[in-house]
């Protein structure tokens, strides 16, 4: 929880101000129940009715007064409560853009969604209740206590006695619940990470039958869900029925102590009635504090993993150029000798441990040695899952590698400013994302984009035919994840955007999947044409896409095992003409 103090201090001043509202209208309320004693045992006796009026409307101007504090308290917590959890939120968020590969692969996108979410809501609730019930309760069963001693200490031992232990009781029952709400949230990511992929993989699920199958697993998720938060509710709520019993028996002791006291005269009638009222109050404040007890178990778990994600250190440094060693051959992208691997204990790691059970490997890319002349072009092709991806993962500084340097312009990219670094690409991923936005903000992407510049992106991607067909253009809006538009068109968009700024390095990393023949040598065409100066690399299952590139990779199971030309390979590269010959039947 310390965590949240670099967020709470900065309204200081309105949880003060708040807090001392609370703190004064619970002390005026505490006054009431002394007031009807008051009132009861020393006006009405008089027979005076201007006097009990005059009381009476004390009582009345007390409960208003106290009302108007407690409101003007609560809408006080609120605000700081929301203003604080909304830096949280906007760190949270900045975060994880800046969390590298490795920290998202070991933190899951699930993960995030749901600390963004429901930590982040249990925190603001936390916040909330600490600075209205968290100051109420206490002085509810502290001042109770003391005001029942001034009144008739034989009556108030009995609160004395057993307040302790029932404050005791909610301690400890509160300290189990801290780790038992901890499972509850990463239960609450299994449940996240299964509808994520459901939504997004709506159709596969529809075409293949799998609704049935795709409850049953989320049922399971959600049944373990519910165990863990019934068991952390049960656990926690122990204390609420073991108090009242507490409670009850201590009223109803008090009831036959104090008329046994009334009827000795020891004790008078509103007295009695009082005590009633303040053992309602020590009750409130009681259960309180249970609640609040409770509330701090679910925030500390949420605190905890915000905070594992806001403090986490950035372990992509930018390096000193004298700490990395120059690029031992002229190039402007080399790749000198490179191995790497993804963190076991990630779900990518553990892929890749799979795929090389028996092998004696752990290394997802094994020794990759190459480089590309500045605006020349490099073509990589091979089977899924022989670490393609992962060479422009590396190149991008997503990721850094076990062995080996990654150049680029002569410099390690470890020594490169990250921005500055990223500036220089425009790359289409696998499955990359259209956003819920006009076509021309997912084009332009908040860059400094020209009309004209974006005009000639879209013409040049081959995606001017069906947007001129929307009514208004590149101001037609895509659904989430661009739903709306065919796969086609999804990748032409894609493709725009990464030649909308004119990068440095133009990266397509499998982005003509889903496009024909036709439009995707049009596509190439209009690369070689408007975007030449450009360093060109293509990912790529169809060797159309990569034949006429100045050098190609043939990879398998993370290992270049051929390289060269087309005409070249198709000499040297069994594995390359086993591929032409296999799609010789669809190429052109």
């Amino acid at each position: 929880m310390k965590f949240l103090w670099t967020y709470i201090r900065k309204y200081i001043w309105i949880i003060a101000a708040g807090m001392g509202l609370k703190l004064s209208g619970t002390l005026l309320e505490l006054l009431i129940p002394y007031v009807m004693e008051h009132l009861l045992d020393h006006v009405v006796p008089r027979r005076e009715l201007a006097p009990v009026l005059l009381w009476g409307f004390a009582m009345i101007t007390l409960a208003v007064i106290v009302r108007f504090l407690n409101v003007s308290a609560n809408r006080m917590a609120v605000r700081s409560a929301r203003k604080a959890i909304y830096e949280v939120r906007r760190d949270l968020f900045h975060a994880a853009l800046n969390l590298s590969g490795h920290q998202m692969d070991a933190v899951g996108l699930p993960s995030l969604i749901s600390r963004m979410t429901s930590d982040s809501y249990n925190v603001q609730s936390f916040l909330q209740s600490v600075q209205t019930i968290g100051i109420r309760a206490p002085i509810m069963l502290l001042g109770g206590i003391f005001i029942t001693v001034t009144m008739d200490m034989g009556l108030a031992l009995i609160l004395v006695i057993m307040a302790p232990i029932m404050i005791a009781l909610v301690v400890f029952v509160s300290m189990k619940g801290i780790p038992l709400y901890q499972k509850v949230q990463q239960s609450m990511d299994t449940i996240v990470r299964i509808m994520r992929e459901n939504i997004t993989g709506i159709r596969v699920v529809k075409a293949l039958s799998k609704e049935k199958y795709e409850v049953s697993r989320y049922s399971h998720a959600n049944d373990e869900t519910l165990h863990r938060d019934v068991k952390a509710s049960v656990t926690m709520s122990l204390p609420g029925p073991i108090v009242t019993l507490f409670l009850n028996v201590g009223l109803t002791l008090v009831i036959l102590l104090g008329a046994r006291r009334v009827n000795d005269g020891v004790t008078q009638p509103g007295v009695i009635l009082a005590f009633l009222t303040y053992f309602n109050m020590i009750m409130m404040g009681v259960m309180g504090l249970n609640r609040v007890f409770m509330m701090l178990s679910k925030a500390n778990a949420s605190a905890g993993r915000i905070a594992s994600v806001v403090q986490m250190p950035r372990d992509l440094k930018t390096l000193p150029e004298d700490q990395c060693p120059a690029s031992p051959r002229e190039g402007f992208i080399v790749f000198d000798h490179v191995t790497f691997s993804y963190d076991p204990d990630t779900e990518k790691g553990r892929e890749d441990s799979a795929r090389f059970a028996g092998t004696g490997r752990e290394d997802c890319l094994q020794d990759i040695d190459f480089s590309i002349p500045r605006g020349g072009s490099l073509g990589i092709i091979g089977a899924t899952g022989s670490g393609k991806t992962t060479i422009i993962n590396l190149l991008m500084r997503f990721y850094d590698p076990a062995r080996g340097h990654v150049y680029l312009e002569g410099r390690d990219v470890r020594t490169w400013d990250m921005d500055t670094l990223r500036r220089r690409f425009g790359v289409v991923f696998q499955n990359d994302a259209i956003f819920a936005d006009t076509i021309r903000e997912n084009i332009v992407f908040g860059r400094d984009i020209t009309d004209e510049m974006l005009d000639t992106a879209i013409r040049d991607a081959m995606a001017d035919d069906f947007i001129s067909a929307y009514e208004d253009g590149v101001d037609h809006r895509s659904t989430i994840h661009g739903a709306n538009f065919s796969g086609g068109q999804k990748q032409r968009l894609l493709i725009a955007r990464a030649m909308a700024a004119r990068p440095d390095i133009l990266i397509l990393d499998d982005s003509s999947s889903a496009l024909d023949y036709r439009t995707d040598a049009r596509l190439r065409s209009a690369i070689r044409e408007h975007h030449g100066n450009a360093t060109l690399i293509i990912i790529a299952q169809r060797i159309s896409s990569i034949m006429n590139l100045d050098q190609i990779l043939v990879m398998d199971e993370g290992r270049i095992i051929a390289k060269g030309t087309h005409e070249e390979l198709m000499r040297t590269s069994e594995v390359y003409r086993g591929i032409q010959q296999t799609q010789m039947g669809e190429v052109d």
